[in-house]
């Protein structure tokens, strides 16, 4: 298996290598990106191939579900050092449909640590009974509990004090909500763009 990968990335090397003699050497001396991408660890959403941008150019944090926790060392890290070392003024937080975390959350499967990891988004599902026990498809009930929590990760991002203090220093930092879809390969806008604090 791990023969394959190095392989695999060999033929990648070189394809690259030969299409842009100067790649690597350039990448190797400096990370500017513009984007924080926040996904979903899932497999099928690859941040850079999806937005057609090359190595270097996002700055990436996955977890399961796209979620920002208030209390998650490791998304809290990402985003200082997005922030205040890489000077990223723009984040994207993208969901995608199908997702199989928001869908575990759904139906109460998820065991273990997984199940504690999507604690949060019980909240959203509790808050949007109503709605989403109106939705007669299983599959349309989870689509709409991905994007419904997108939304919320982004208000998560709004109200963490590494944004609030970017913000309250002057840092032009813009926040854009997103989801993927698996079937047809596109991103949709899904209207959720901050640039600054909630009133």
């Amino acid at each position: 298996m791990v023969k394959r990968l190095l392989e695999n990335n060999r033929i990648w090397s070189a394809r690259v290598h030969e299409r842009n003699p100067t790649f690597f050497e350039r990448l190797s001396r400096q990370q500017k990106p513009e984007y924080l991408w926040i996904g979903c660890s899932d497999s099928r959403v690859p941040a850079n191939e999806i937005v057609g941008l090359d190595p270097g150019e996002v700055f990436v944090h996955r977890n399961i579900a796209n979620l920002v926790h208030t209390v998650d060392i490791n998304c809290s890290a990402v985003l200082h050092f997005a922030i205040h070392e890489l000077k990223i003024s723009k984040i994207i937080l993208c969901g995608h449909y199908g997702c199989s975390g928001v869908r575990a959350a759904l139906t109460g499967s998820a065991g273990g640590l997984a199940e504690h990891w999507l604690g949060p988004m019980h909240d959203i599902i509790q808050e949007n009974k109503q709605a989403l026990d109106a939705i007669p498809e299983e599959q349309d009930r989870v689509d709409r509990l991905c994007e419904l929590n997108v939304a919320r990760q982004v208000a998560n991002l709004t109200h963490s004090p590494i944004v609030q203090k970017a913000w309250a220093k002057g840092n032009k930092l813009v926040i854009h909500g997103v989801i993927y879809g698996l079937k047809d390969g596109l991103l949709r806008d899904l209207g959720l763009t901050v640039d600054r604090p909630p009133a």
